[in-house]
């Protein structure tokens, strides 16, 4: 019998028996130590940069900064260098360290990144808040969130005491008022404009920084969610505190009107300030919900934002957040280079439950995980809407096409599934065939998702999703069988897949993985259960049993199409790391260009007119030097793609591709029966499923990875918090993952 059959014991104390054919080498310590220097070079790095802007309110450490920048406001750069070696470069020394560390580390073994023989509570997958504004927080993310609260209450607190201590008792209480509220605010904007240093940072969806600790772009949304909160309130009492000020002083308007070539231009900040507001204000649950286009379209002021901010404080102030904005946009235009690739679409199929999927073409060197997603545009549709969606195929399915599964709820799905069926939207039940002539132009950006497939490093895992939410968890399956069958680094053994639907006509989903056909005898190698709750039927429908036809799969002739572009954050890294060390080497170079022939020499002194040099100064740097990287790295694309295509001879056209990608496959409820158990008319009841998990697999680690509505993820980290506190030693700990996308 296989050495990884199910009918070893699984919770052995011994080491996990490596996959067959793979090889372990062990690291050389000259590597090691590299990387061992690396991490804590940056560690030290960003621990300092984030305690300076911790205690920086202080007065005795303002003092000392102000000593720091009155001896290097003489160099090229002036002050504006100063506050930005300060307060923007730590992040971006961290970034390109980070890329260093990455190529270094290279595809680490799985087995050393695996969770330890000795269980134990991670403050990552640890789920302390389950309800309220934030959803469901982890331990590590509480504690993110208390320091910053930390920081705001006694920064906020150490100014109003030092304002305090400046009044004077003579003054009338008029002014001390405005003088209060004026100090506040500027107070407060500078708060603010920390907060605004940190806020880009996890909204690039391909970032370095991201990639080093591992936490993908969807996990990430949440922080910049919170962030963008803090940040707004923080500009909004900011411009409230001045507008209170200046209107019991009588002249309000006079003051908003105002635009300073020496200090600060108001009238800049009011422009700011309001678009602020309006994607502040669209961007709150309900809105965003109810009508996600006026979301989307609203956050665009992002740009009106961030340039008249820089208006608004100049150059030099503006420094104190430049760092993270400028790595956003090195991610905001890689992602334009990528998105201008016409993608060609293999294949669109439509499901009885009103889901589409979509089989797009994908070069080979393409590297991606299982848990990943894409964001997809139609251009026939709207130029400007991206959506995000789950890929549903594993990496190891083939070489040259990637599928996503698609549920119809909004107008832009309806639209979709509709341009594909041509069905009337009052009859979307009403299947048609696929009408050849349809066109779809399509654009892609990513695939996004973890630096490493963390879905292998548990030996046991546990699936749980709500409807559509079973995408990922079909690229899981697919993968962790392919892996299985060629000896690859796979750490499950144990599979338990719990998946609520609200009718029996979405139970198809299911047959777009067929295991057997993946991996052969598969049961000896694996222990894969599903159990499926539906919900809003009380008994089964007459014609259960029969797996309901889909619409026919057909090609969707698109002109000038081809496979997606490798040029994405999270791809190859020597040459991401390229991008991102020539575009600041660029920065550096074009301001100390324009410091010297230009502000220096003709006496350029208007705040406002430095600040947009130096924001054209950030976009020349990324188009220019970046760009070039970026056109290098196009180049090296399609000589890497010709290669393969002599190599191996043309291996298969499209169409072959296609074929392959969409034959169908055999019923997973029909193969799996004796491993499948469907219930009707209930919910998954998650204290139940834990305790008879916690009985049958015993002191060891469990992933549990969900992925479906906030309902659903609060239900099932209630029930790991509650396990977790009240847990017998010798039963399981059970780590809380996210796979959810809510924007």
């Amino acid at each position: 019998m296989d050495d990884n059959s199910v009918q070893k014991p699984l919770l052995s104390t011994q080491s996990v028996q490596e996959p067959a054919g793979y090889d372990v080498k062990k690291k050389p310590l000259t590597l090691f130590l590299a990387k061992w220097c690396l991490k804590t070079l940056m560690w030290v790095i960003f621990v300092s940069w984030a305690a300076f802007i911790f205690v920086y309110p202080a007065k005795s450490v303002t003092e000392l900064f102000r000593k720091f920048t009155r001896t290097t406001n003489e160099t090229i750069f002036g002050i504006t260098g100063s506050l930005f070696l300060v307060f923007s470069a730590p992040i971006i020394l961290v970034a390109i360290l980070a890329v260093v560390y990455l190529i270094l580390s290279g595809e680490e073994d799985l087995h050393r990144k695996k969770t330890s023989q000795n269980p134990r509570i991670r403050f990552w997958t640890f789920p302390v808040l389950v309800d309220g504004p934030f959803g469901v927080v982890s331990a590590a993310e509480l504690i993110g969130i208390l320091l910053f609260a930390v920081y705001v209450i006694w920064a906020v607190y150490i100014y109003t005491m030092q304002i305090l201590s400046s009044l004077s008792d003579q003054l009338p209480l008029k002014l001390k008022s405005c003088f209060f509220l004026e100090i506040l605010g500027l107070r407060l904007g500078s708060i603010g404009m920390f907060c605004l240093g940190f806020l880009f940072l996890p909204v690039a969806r391909g970032s370095v920084l991201l990639r080093l600790i591992d936490i993908p772009f969807e996990h990430a949304t949440r922080y910049h969610v919170w962030l963008g909160h803090l940040t707004m309130l923080l500009f909004t009492l900011h411009g409230l505190f001045y507008v209170i000020a200046w209107a019991i002083e009588g002249h309000l308007l006079q003051e908003l009107r105002e635009w300073k070539d020496i200090g600060i231009a108001n009238s800049a900040g009011v422009v700011s300030l309001l678009a602020g507001l309006l994607m502040w204000a669209t961007s709150f649950s309900p809105v965003r919900k109810l009508n996600f286009e006026l979301f989307f379209y609203t956050h665009q002021l992002y740009v009106v934002f961030v340039i008249f901010l820089a208006f608004h404080v100049g150059d030099f102030i503006f420094c104190m957040a430049a760092g993270g904005i400028f790595l956003f946009m090195l991610d905001r235009f890689l992602r334009f280079c990528q998105s201008r690739r016409i993608v060609k679409i293999l294949a669109a199929k439509c499901h009885p439950c009103g889901t589409v999927e979509l089989v797009l073409s994908k070069p080979s060197n393409l590297q991606y995980n299982a848990l990943s997603f894409v964001f997809l545009q139609i251009r026939e549709f709207s130029w400007l809407q991206w959506h995000p969606f789950s890929v549903s195929s594993s990496p190891l399915d083939g070489k040259y096409h990637m599928s996503v599964l698609i549920k119809v709820l909004g107008q832009w799905t309806s639209k979709l599934r509709g341009n594909i069926t041509k069905i009337s939207e009052t009859e979307p039940e009403e299947e048609s065939p696929f009408e050849p002539h349809t066109k779809l132009t399509a654009s892609v950006e990513g695939p996004y998702g973890h630096e490493l497939p963390y879905h292998l490093m548990y030996e046991n895992l546990i699936l749980v999703a709500g409807g559509i939410g079973l995408s990922p968890f079909l690229a899981i399956l697919s993968d962790i069988l392919h892996r299985v069958r060629d000896g690859r680094p796979c750490l499950p053994r144990n599979v338990l897949i719990i998946w609520a639907v609200k009718k029996s006509n979405e139970l198809p989903l299911l047959s777009t993985v067929d295991m057997e056909s993946i991996c052969p005898s598969f049961s000896n190698k694996l222990n894969i259960e599903t159990h499926i709750y539906v919900t809003r039927e009380p008994e089964p429908p007459l014609e259960e049993g029969k797996v309901q036809s889909t619409v026919n799969p057909s090609l969707c002739p698109v002109s000038s199409s081809r496979s997606m572009s490798v040029l994405v954050g999270t791809g190859h890294k020597v040459w991401s790391g390229l991008y991102i060390i020539s575009s600041t080497v660029g920065l550096i170079i074009l301001v100390g260009l324009l410091d010297i022939f230009y502000i220096n020499p003709y006496g350029i002194s208007s705040w406002w007119y430095k600040g947009l040099l130096f924001m054209v100064c950030m976009a020349a740097s990324i188009v220019i030097f970046g760009g070039f990287v970026v056109g290098l790295w196009h180049l090296w694309e399609r000589r890497v793609s010709a290669e393969e295509e002599c190599e191996n001879g043309n291996l298969k056209d499209d169409k072959a591709d296609h074929d392959e990608a969409v034959t169908q496959k055999n019923s997973y409820l029909e193969n799996s029966a004796n491993l499948t158990s469907i219930q009707y008319g209930s919910r998954p009841d998650f204290k139940e499923i834990f305790e008879g998990v916690s009985k049958q697999w015993g002191h060891v680690d469990v992933g549990v990875i969900v992925c479906g509505p906030p309902t659903l993820q609060s239900s099932v980290a209630q029930e790991i918090r509650s396990h977790t506190l009240t847990r017998q030693w010798h039963y399981p700990i059970f780590h809380f993952n996210s796979h959810s996308f809510d924007l």
